[in-house]
């Protein structure tokens, strides 16, 4: 077993490791799990080979532990590890190009070799697994399977699974403290509501880009069909259906301008983006606009820094 110490000096490498270019990853894949952080692997959640997978566990993780920051961050971050730790540098052009559909659609997708898409399988199934009411999903992905193959794309966006698996392995159970749900919208308009003093128990707040400051274990979240500029407009449509994407935040670096991001389903994997960032509303360190994309709220975690945002600070400096 690796000596505590130890997983945190690989989680604080992959965390700020270099610039990298889309597709270079590490050798090892493994999630740092054990004594260091008690997780129960998603795969763990479903049985069966792909074509006959099934949910078998939906329980969420009771934690009591004040640190909520540190551990949504360490869950998130050796997710990505366990997928490769590929970087996307979303300030540079190329990436912007591929993004926002100025590239054909086979450049800007990155297809899973079937090995690939094996291994991950009941992964990403047990991600669908925290999310209520997804039987219907793991149903039609089957019957993708027997028709296409394992190397089949998975037909539904899987990008809110897997923020609702990190949430209930987070200790997020409730659906009062966080509503886990096969689409995003779903938890931002309950943060929009814990803003408005609707819902006091939520454990994220909605605010607009630049109002609050930015801290590891919040979420910014952007919207694509509509594509929403600032927190009113979702406001005013809030209970309606919108293709929206949040991302985990996990790194600060103030240095070289860019916020450190961790989301599912970022082509087809969970991946870090390197969102460029400046000074915006009341001087707060926020994400800027990228290519076409604007990220349109910021959803704070009710929780105070924790003793892992001092270690962010320190390997900045």
């Amino acid at each position: 077993m690796i000596p505590q110490r130890n997983h945190l000096i690989s989680l604080l490498l992959f965390i700020f490791l270099p610039t990298l270019t889309m597709g270079q990853s590490q050798a090892t894949k493994q999630r740092l799990y054990g004594n260091y952080t008690d997780v129960m692997p998603p795969s763990a959640r479903v049985q069966g080979q792909p074509g006959e997978m099934q949910i078998i566990d939906r329980s969420c993780r009771q934690y009591s532990g004040a640190d909520m920051r540190k551990r949504i961050v360490e869950i998130t971050t050796q997710e990505w590890a366990f997928f490769g730790h590929s970087v996307i540098d979303m300030s540079s052009q190329e990436e912007q190009a591929r993004d926002d559909g100025r590239l054909p659609r086979f450049w800007r997708r990155d297809w899973m070799a079937e090995e690939e898409a094996y291994r991950l399988a009941d992964d990403i199934a047990g991600y669908w697994a925290a999310a209520p009411d997804s039987n219907w999903i793991i149903n039609k992905q089957n019957q993708r399977w027997r028709d296409i193959g394992i190397a089949a794309r998975w037909r539904d966006f899987w990008s809110a699974a897997f923020i609702s698996w990190v949430m209930c392995e987070s200790g997020f159970g409730k659906p009062e403290q966080f509503l886990r749900s096969i689409a995003h919208h779903t938890y931002i308009d309950q943060a929009i509501r814990a803003r408005d003093g609707l819902e006091p128990a939520a454990v994220y707040v909605a605010y607009d880009i630049g109002e609050k400051q930015i801290l590891p274990g919040d979420m910014l979240c952007l919207g694509n069909r509509p594509e929403y500029q600032n927190l009113d407009e979702r406001r005013a449509q809030m209970g309606t259906g919108a293709r929206t994407h949040c991302d985990v935040v996990v790194g600060l670096d103030t240095e070289n301008k860019q916020i450190k991001v961790i989301g599912g389903n970022v082509r087809g994997s969970v991946r870090m983006k390197l969102l460029p960032a400046g000074e915006g509303r009341s001087g707060n360190f926020s994400p800027l606009p990228y290519g076409d994309r604007q990220i349109f709220t910021h959803l704070s975690l009710k929780s105070p820094p924790s003793d892992r945002d001092e270690i962010l600070d320190q390997a900045k400096s």
